[in-house]
This record gives structure tokens, sequence and C-alpha cells, in this order.
């Protein structure tokens, strides 16, 4: 291990203990610890900063913004420590701002993704990657919760996930329809007569036995979307994380559409979602034409209702 990849397993292992994740971020920096290894350079300046920073082609201001955002994290840390070590100014690759449009996909758009699915390579993967949409799409749980999930989360009797310490250290219990308990256990049972004996406990595995890798699972979900023919749109194009997007807007737009108090229901789909108060959920408002429509027709009965 090179001295510039023992300061990353120390600054990770630091900011972990203060309650950070950092799974972005130890995948980024690992990123940049192997571009500065690539120029023999173990010292990070402004210029080298740069010139990683800017390197996909066709990014978005806001990803240029977050690569360059975990180097000045990590380039602070090294420079308290060892002042050759430069940390690039604020405001180099600015962040617009403002949350990203979400790509949000209708029934008809999660089936395809779920046909498309059947072509990939092997029983086990095909099998894999069905559970794994399917579960997103009607659970709502976040991408990087979904791949750490073990057997043992799964309750079978109850229908019950258990998420365990997610974002900001909380843990909490989905409750699934019965016909998506018997998805992942059809998937188990595929998983099983593959590799009669796992690597890990983990419930979503890859060909080999290991458990699923953000990275990776990103990857295929992105040829998923081609290969369902998803188009682009208006600043937003398919990503794994709009399932959960989708998700939130669909109960949504069933509880506008139901009559019912939808303000009063809004703490149990934020207790889903894994959020910390409804208010982070009612973003999810804003995120779909349909709500707002709906929204819209509620008030103005409200307002022409007699007083």
């Amino acid at each position: 291990m090179t001295a510039l990849r023992g300061a990353l397993a120390d600054y990770l292992a630091l900011r972990r203990a203060l309650g950070s994740r950092l799974e972005r971020a130890e995948k980024l920096l690992g990123q940049f610890a192997g571009f500065l290894e690539a120029q023999d350079d173990g010292t990070i300046t402004v210029a080298s900063a740069v010139t990683w920073a800017s390197l996909p082609q066709n990014a978005s201001p806001r990803w240029l913004a977050t690569r360059m955002s975990v180097v000045r994290g990590f380039a602070a840390y090294l420079h308290a420590l060892d002042p050759r070590h430069e940390v690039p100014p604020a405001g180099l690759f600015p962040d617009p701002g403002g949350r990203p449009v979400p790509y949000l996909y209708s029934g008809t758009g999660i089936a395809a993704l779920m046909t498309a699915a059947q072509r990939l390579n092997g029983p086990q993967r095909r099998a894999a990657y069905r559970a794994l949409i399917g579960l997103l799409a009607v659970s709502g749980i976040r991408i990087g919760e979904a791949i750490r999930l073990d057997d043992d989360d799964l309750d079978e009797e109850s229908g019950t996930l258990l998420i365990r310490q997610s974002k900001s250290g909380r843990s909490r219990i989905v409750p699934l329809h019965p016909t998506a308990v018997a998805e992942l256990r059809a998937y188990q049972r595929v998983r099983d007569q593959a590799r009669p004996l796992p690597r890990t406990g983990a419930l979503f595995t890859t060909l080999t036995g290991a458990r699923l890798n953000y990275p990776g699972t990103c990857t295929t979900f992105r040829r998923l979307a081609t290969i369902a023919g998803l188009p682009d749109r208006p600043g937003a194009h398919p990503t794994i994380h709009g399932l959960r997007h989708s998700m939130a807007v669909t109960t949504l737009l069933e509880w506008c559409r139901d009559g019912g108090d939808v303000r009063a229901r809004i703490p149990q789909l934020s207790a889903m979602l894994g959020h910390g108060g409804p208010r982070d959920t009612y973003y999810y408002l804003h995120a779909a034409p349909g709500l707002l429509a709906l929204a819209g027709a509620r008030l103005t009965a409200y307002l022409e209702e007699p007083s």
C-alpha cells in the first residue's frame, strides 16, 4: 500500500467514525489516488485536482462539483498533516444548486426494465436484476440499502425487510406486498441453485457469489435502460435512483386520487423512505406535473367549499 492509499484509508476511517458513510467518496477518491499514482505523484496539487475532476467528458456541472468536493475534503485533511498538499479553492467547479430533475418511471417503463434483465447472461444474473429492479420500484429503498441487504433481513413470514444502519445511522422495517416477497424468494431459489455454497450472506450477489457493488450495479442498470429503449428527457436521464423517486410519486398520486388526507399520511411515506421527517418527503410533491395538477384541483375544491 502506498503512503497515499494509507492516508486515504485513515481519512475514510476518521470520517466514518464521525458518522459519515462516504460510499461515493471512497469510490471517487480511490480513482483520484490511482490517477496520482499513475503520474508517479503522491502530493495533491490544485492542478492535479482540476485535471482529474474535469476528466469525464460531457459531465454535468453538478458532477464536476461533486468530484472536486470530495478531493477538497481529502486535500484539507492531508494539508493539516503535510503543508505540501494543496487545497483547491472553493468555486473552481461551482455547484449549480437546486435538486436534480428526477427521472420518473411509468409502470410500463419498469416492466420494460425487468424484461430487459432477461437479456443478461446467466439465469442467476437475470433473476438478480429482475428482483432488484422490482424491489426498488415497490419499496422505494435506496440502491445502497438494497445491495447491503442480507438474506436474514428478509422476513418472509411477516413480509418485511430490515434496513440496517442506513443514512444517518437509522434502521427501519419496510413492509412488502406478498407478491414482492414471492419474487425475492423465487430469485433466491435460482441463486442458490447456481451457487449452492454462498460466499457471503448477501441477498443480491454476482455470478461469483460476491455481494453486488454500487458501480457495477449502476453500469448494468444503464445497459438495461438502453435495452429497454427508455429515452432521455429534458434535464433527466434514466438512473437507478429514479425508481425511488417513482415509488414516492406514485404513492402520493394514489393518495391524492383516493380523496384521503395526504398530509396525515406523509409520515408513513417518510418512514418507508427512511427520511428524517416529512420535510424531506415533501420534495416529491414538486417532482411530477401530475402531482401538482391533483394538488391544484384539491385546493380549488377546498376554496370553492362554502365557509
